[in-house]
């Protein structure tokens, strides 16, 4: 069943055109379309709007007066929403809240959405950093940033780049320990722990084969990602580092990889939305910097 505009609407146009299949190619859709939305309407007014035989259509007197009535109304109504859309279009005012981990939301999107903020001062930047998983409906969150999997398929999601995780140790450190040999030396190595903030324990390292190791002898302990990775170039102990932060560390010499036979495979990093209605102009341009912005390896380094 059509609504009454959608009906009003095919009607105006058919009561301007030569026969219901011209009718049809304007409105860009189906003559048996147009035949179902002109009966709906006359059972609707209750009365025949159209004389129609094999060879040809004529609209009734009722039908003439009806169209007169209803073309500036229709065209009023579209009138309206061509305008809001419009103003719409031409306006980036409003807020876009993001979530992001915190390592990524600071070393990587700051800098663009600063750049944003300052060449669009209409837009409200709300950045929410956290490495626990955000409800991003609940939230309100309107652009989402995570590392590994999405927990929600309806997301409109695209992952511009990978995060590869190495295992590394300062080169103070291998000269007064060494480097493991295997997974298993690491428990009797020096290592550092990041705290997971929504289970309170350090998080795994992840190997080749679905492998997984839990530091044991931790030497510091920490939930700050950027303080673990000073500690680890201090020396204090091995650590398992997302590439974005290492891979230039390695490059440098300031870090050296171990046990790089078993390095996992590289996690998808995505840049999502959650899928509810028109999407504001401002958040596409949001969107877009930072699918840009992850996708460039000079600014978000992905190989070494």
């Amino acid at each position: 069943m059509l609504n009454r505009l959608e009906m009003m609407r095919i009607f105006c146009v058919t009561a301007e055109s030569s026969s219901f299949k011209e009718a049809a190619v304007r409105l860009g859709i189906s003559p048996q379309a147009v035949t179902r939305a002109i009966k709906q309407l006359e059972q609707t007014v209750g009365e025949p709007l159209f004389y129609r035989n094999t060879r040809q259509m004529r609209i009734t007197d009722f039908g003439v007066q009806l169209a007169s009535r209803a073309k500036d109304m229709v065209s009023g109504i579209d009138a309206l929403f061509t305008t809001a859309n419009d103003q719409q279009d031409s306006s980036l005012a409003g807020t876009v809240r993001i979530t992001a981990p915190v390592v990524i939301g600071r070393r990587f999107l700051l800098p663009v959405l600063s750049e944003i903020a300052a060449r669009h001062p209409e837009i409200v930047i709300d950045l929410r950093l956290s490495d626990a998983i955000t409800d991003a409906i609940e939230q309100q969150i309107d652009i989402g940033v995570r590392v590994g999997f999405l927990r929600d398929s309806s997301f409109v999601a695209r992952s511009p780049a990978k995060v590869s995780f190495f295992s590394v140790g300062a080169p103070a450190l291998i000269a007064r320990v060494g480097k493991p040999k295997s997974i298993d030396d690491l428990l009797d190595m020096p290592t550092t722990g990041l705290v997971d903030s929504s289970t309170g324990r350090c998080w795994p390292w992840y190997f080749s084969d679905g492998h997984q190791f839990t530091p044991k002898a931790t030497a510091f302990i920490t939930d700050d990602a950027e303080t673990e990775l000073d500690l680890v170039l201090n020396g204090i102990g091995f650590a398992q580092v997302p590439g974005c932060l290492a891979i230039p560390l390695i490059h440098s010499g300031r870090l050296v990889t171990v046990l790089d036979e078993h390095q996992a495979p590289p996690w998808d990093l995505y840049v999502y939305r959650p899928q509810r209605g028109p999407v504001p102009t401002r958040t596409r341009l949001v969107y877009d910097r930072l699918l840009q912005t992850l996708g460039d390896a000079a600014r978000f380094p992905v190989t070494l």
